[in-house]
């Protein structure tokens, strides 16, 4: 569990309500998100003492937090925690970044630790929304309690995964009415007992791990052009126009997505799955948005990471970066580091 600090504006603290929207409910992530946009989703309501997050105390204008793992969603936001499994040292850090647009962040993140039925889970993810923030505001609180509530989870996690993947998009679609017609990315990994690593995504953003002196990609980036018989099989079309990225029918750069109801037909949510031993030689793990794949490249990431042992400062590092590199999109970034 890290510690998240909001400044208070006019050198004053704002009332409790204007920061805290709990979502509510009893899945066994307990997931809250602070963020006063989320209070008008039927899902969330703004209440004090919600399970997830509470207020710690105040000082100097600083609300202190203590932070579950989830963002608030404002011009940027920075954390960190560690495993609290003495024989096991993992650090984590993440950091977010608004783009240069005109419209709230869209990118939601899940960084938190846990345990379940005697062992301790890594929960990472980066929901990388589009057309709005419902649709990845809905992953960050429902999609790893769908799968941890499947019954394979344990005994395979893969098949657990997929399933939750795929219950979790047609309840978005179901929801439409109330969650819009935007959709989103996302990449998540599950660490189980410091031991095993499962990562999934759907869309571009993405999981690069650095283990014995290598970097590996460990998920796929679902580009239209590259999957351009699936959808084309589905009914639907790549455009290819100049100066432009391919698009499903012209609008999604993406052709794996959760929620976009308007082109589901063409595309699929179905994701990814690797899965890897951590072992000695694992050095960290970076998830991102593409705001930061689209300027800085897995070395260069790993090679940045890398020199700096706070895994905070060097997500805040990554972020940076892309932002040095002209990147005018939403920018997120977790580092997960295993080795002191």
């Amino acid at each position: 569990m890290g510690v998240q600090t909001r400044k208070s504006t006019a050198g004053r603290s704002p009332p409790l309500w204007a920061g805290l929207a709990c979502a509510a409910g009893g899945d066994p992530v307990g997931y809250c998100v602070c963020n006063g946009v989320l209070g008008r989703r039927p899902w969330a309501s703004e209440r004090i003492g919600t399970p997830g997050r509470r207020v710690l105390g105040e000082a100097e204008g600083v609300f202190m937090l203590e932070n579950f793992g989830l963002a608030t969603q404002s011009s940027s936001t920075a954390g960190k925690g560690k495993s609290s499994q003495s024989s096991i040292k993992v650090t984590y850090g993440y950091s977010l970044v608004k783009g240069r647009t005109n419209h709230p962040i869209e990118d939601y993140h899940v960084s938190k630790f846990m345990r379940m039925k005697g062992k301790e889970l890594g929960l990472f993810a980066i929901f990388d929304g589009h057309l709005g923030d419902s649709v990845p505001a809905y992953l960050q609180k429902h999609l790893f309690a769908n799968i941890l509530k499947e019954q394979e989870f344990w005994s395979h996690p893969d098949r657990a995964i997929s399933k939750a993947y795929d219950k979790t998009d047609k309840a978005i679609l179901s929801h439409s009415s109330d969650l819009g017609r935007g959709g989103s990315t996302a990449v998540t990994a599950i660490l189980i007992n410091g031991q095993k690593l499962w990562i999934a995504n759907v869309g571009d953003s993405r999981g690069v791990l650095a283990k014995g002196g290598q970097v590996m990609q460990m998920t796929v980036d679902h580009e239209p052009s590259a999957e351009r018989g699936s959808i084309e099989n589905r009914g639907g079309f790549v455009s290819n126009m100049p100066g432009d990225v391919p698009r499903v029918n012209g609008q999604l750069a993406v052709s794996r997505a959760f929620g976009d109801k308007s082109l589901k037909s063409h595309l699929c949510s179905d994701p990814d799955i690797r899965v890897e031993d951590i072992t000695p030689d694992t050095e960290l793990l970076i998830l991102a948005s593409d705001g930061i794949w689209k300027f800085v490249s897995n070395e260069e990431a790993v090679e940045i990471a890398r020199k700096i042992k706070d895994p905070q400062a060097a997500a805040k590092r990554l972020t940076a970066e892309a932002l040095e590199r002209e990147s005018k999109d939403d920018i997120s970034c977790i580092v997960v580091r295993f080795k002191p």
